[in-house]
Formats: structure tokens, sequence, C-alpha cells
């Protein structure tokens, strides 16, 4: 689809998948995208290897836990190999923003799976402020990092199914004496708050057009949710981790890699529709990416800079 029919859609399929993501401090880089849908803003992206660590806040099963980190661990080529279409293959076309930045300042991204940090006591409640989200994904590593928080179904957070699915961000700190900074990610458990608005196609929309929820593909519609928001702010915070990065629009409620492809999950999507997904013989579940351990999962479009359009792997 051309750029014009893409804002088009983002007006019509903003209902159905929203996440706002909040950013703060810039750096340099050069590079024309005046083309582009989605402007370069002259920041820095996350570079080198990262480690991903997972802070669970409240109470998961460790089968629930394993579907999150077995996607994680599906993103780098190095994991053990996965069928295609692959989590992998996915996760390739956040490269194409790094050839656009083309600097030494910005080789390419290796992610992998690090600590996973268990909260299970809700040490800081039920009810969780923005700033409590920064102190809960301060757990995780304080420098080359992008440290995940991922609350439980009971626990309720500021503007969760109201207005967002889950955020990111960065925050500074002191290491050794010197200024560093760290990536964040929240994502809630929406599968008793708002299946319908953050586990979208799993369950009926709240708003839109009305078709039957698709079969989760690890038959579990919260985890399978979580992924979808999990994975659409990491091309996120890949591509726009500080706020100057790759967005259009203005930086505090930014279009992304993820979020300027919503609603979109496979070829011939359209409002309240996902797209043709692959299905499991056996399950009937589903699904758009090989993982790890034999998974499967839902992923959302990725915007592709080189195409303009939005990519799906199927």
């Amino acid at each position: 689809m051309a750029s014009s029919n893409i804002l088009t859609l983002l007006a019509i399929f903003s209902l159905l998948n929203l996440c706002i993501a909040s950013r703060t401090m810039p750096t340099s880089l050069v590079v024309d995208s005046q083309n582009q849908l989605l402007k370069y803003h002259k920041g820095s992206l996350l570079h080198g290897r990262i480690s991903v660590n997972l802070i669970w806040y409240g109470k998961f099963t460790p089968s629930q836990r394993a579907i999150v980190s077995d996607f994680i661990t599906s993103l780098s080529t190095s994991s053990p190999p996965q069928a295609q279409p692959s989590v992998a293959a996915w996760w390739k076309t956040t490269n194409k923003y790094y050839h656009l930045a083309n600097s030494k300042k910005n080789p390419s991204l290796s992610l992998y799976l690090n600590k996973q940090i268990l909260d299970e006591s809700y040490s800081l409640g039920k009810s969780l402020t923005q700033k409590q989200l920064v102190q809960l994904a301060s757990k995780g590593e304080q420098m080359n990092a992008i440290n995940v928080v991922l609350t439980a179904s009971d626990v309720a957070v500021d503007g969760f199914c109201q207005n967002r699915c889950g955020t990111h961000g960065a925050k500074s700190t002191i290491v050794k004496g010197k200024n560093q900074k760290f990536a964040y990610i929240w994502v809630g458990n929406s599968e008793t708050q708002c299946p319908g608005y953050c586990a979208w196609p799993f369950h009926q929309p709240i708003y839109g057009p009305q078709s039957p929820p698709l079969v989760a593909p690890n038959n579990d519609v919260g985890l399978d949710g979580m992924v979808i928001n999990l994975s659409g702010l990491l091309a996120g915070t890949a591509t726009n981790p500080f706020g100057n990065g790759f967005y259009q629009g203005p930086a505090d409620a930014p279009l992304e890699a993820s979020t300027a492809c919503p609603g979109v999950y496979a070829k011939g999507a359209y409002p309240g529709y996902a797209g043709d997904l692959l299905i499991d013989s056996t399950s009937g579940a589903s699904y758009n990416a090989h993982g790890v351990s034999g998974r499967k999962y839902v992923l959302p479009a990725i915007y592709d800079p080189s195409t303009s359009k939005c990519s799906t792997l199927v």
C-alpha cells in the first residue's frame, strides 16, 4: 500500500490497536528522509549487543512466562533454527532503518534474553503510576539494556485500557560515575480488563467492525495479546529509543515503525480483519511467525522505509 493509503488506514484502525510511547534524551545523526512516512529526527538508535530483561509484576505461571521469553529468544538469527516465516525474519525489517541512518554510530542491533525478575508479591500494590513503572524497570540492567515490565491481569495501570496497551521510553542513570541510559517497555495483560481493546484479534473488538475472534497461537488470549503489543513496542524502541529517531507526528504521541500499520498482521487486512493469517491444522490457531521451541506467534506489520509499505510475513 502507498503512504497515502497507510495514512487513511491509520484513522480507521486506531481504535483497534493503540500503543503510546514516551521518550527523552537526544543525540545526533543525519539522514535524508524527506520522502519517508516516518521522518528521521537525527537521534541515535539502539545498537550493538543489547540485553532484554523481563520484570514480571504479579502472578504469571511458568508457561505464561515461557511464551514471552521464547519470543525474545526468537528475535535473534543466532537462536535455534526457526521454520519460515520466522520471528527473526520479521525483526529484520528494523535493520532497514539502520541502513537509512547510515553512520558508524549506528551499527546493527542484536538482542538477547538476559535476566528475568519476579515480583509476585505486588511490592508496589495493584494500581501503578507511570513513575512506578519506571521504578520497576530500573530493577533491570542499567546500561545496554531494554528492561520490559509485564504487569499481571489483576494490576491496574494509569491509562491502561483507556488510551494505551503499553508504553516505551528511556531513563538516565549513573553507572560507575558516568551518565548512562537504558530503554524500558511496559505491557499489561488485558485478559480480564480489556481484551477487546488490547488483545484483538483474539477477542471481539470493543469498537468498529465485528468479526469472530481468532484462536490464540499459544492458547492464552492475554499473553498472546501481550506479545503483539510487546513486539510493536520493541520495534518502536529500536527505531525511536530516545524520542528523536524515526517517527511521524507529535513527539509525545508519535507514529512509529509498528504503530504506523495498526490492525495489519497479514496481506488482505482491512478494518476488523487482521489479514490472511496462517492456520495451524491441529489447533485451528492463527499465526504469522514461527519461533523457537515450536512456538507460533501473531506479530504486527512493520512499516518498511524501503518500500513505503506495511511489511508482513504472510
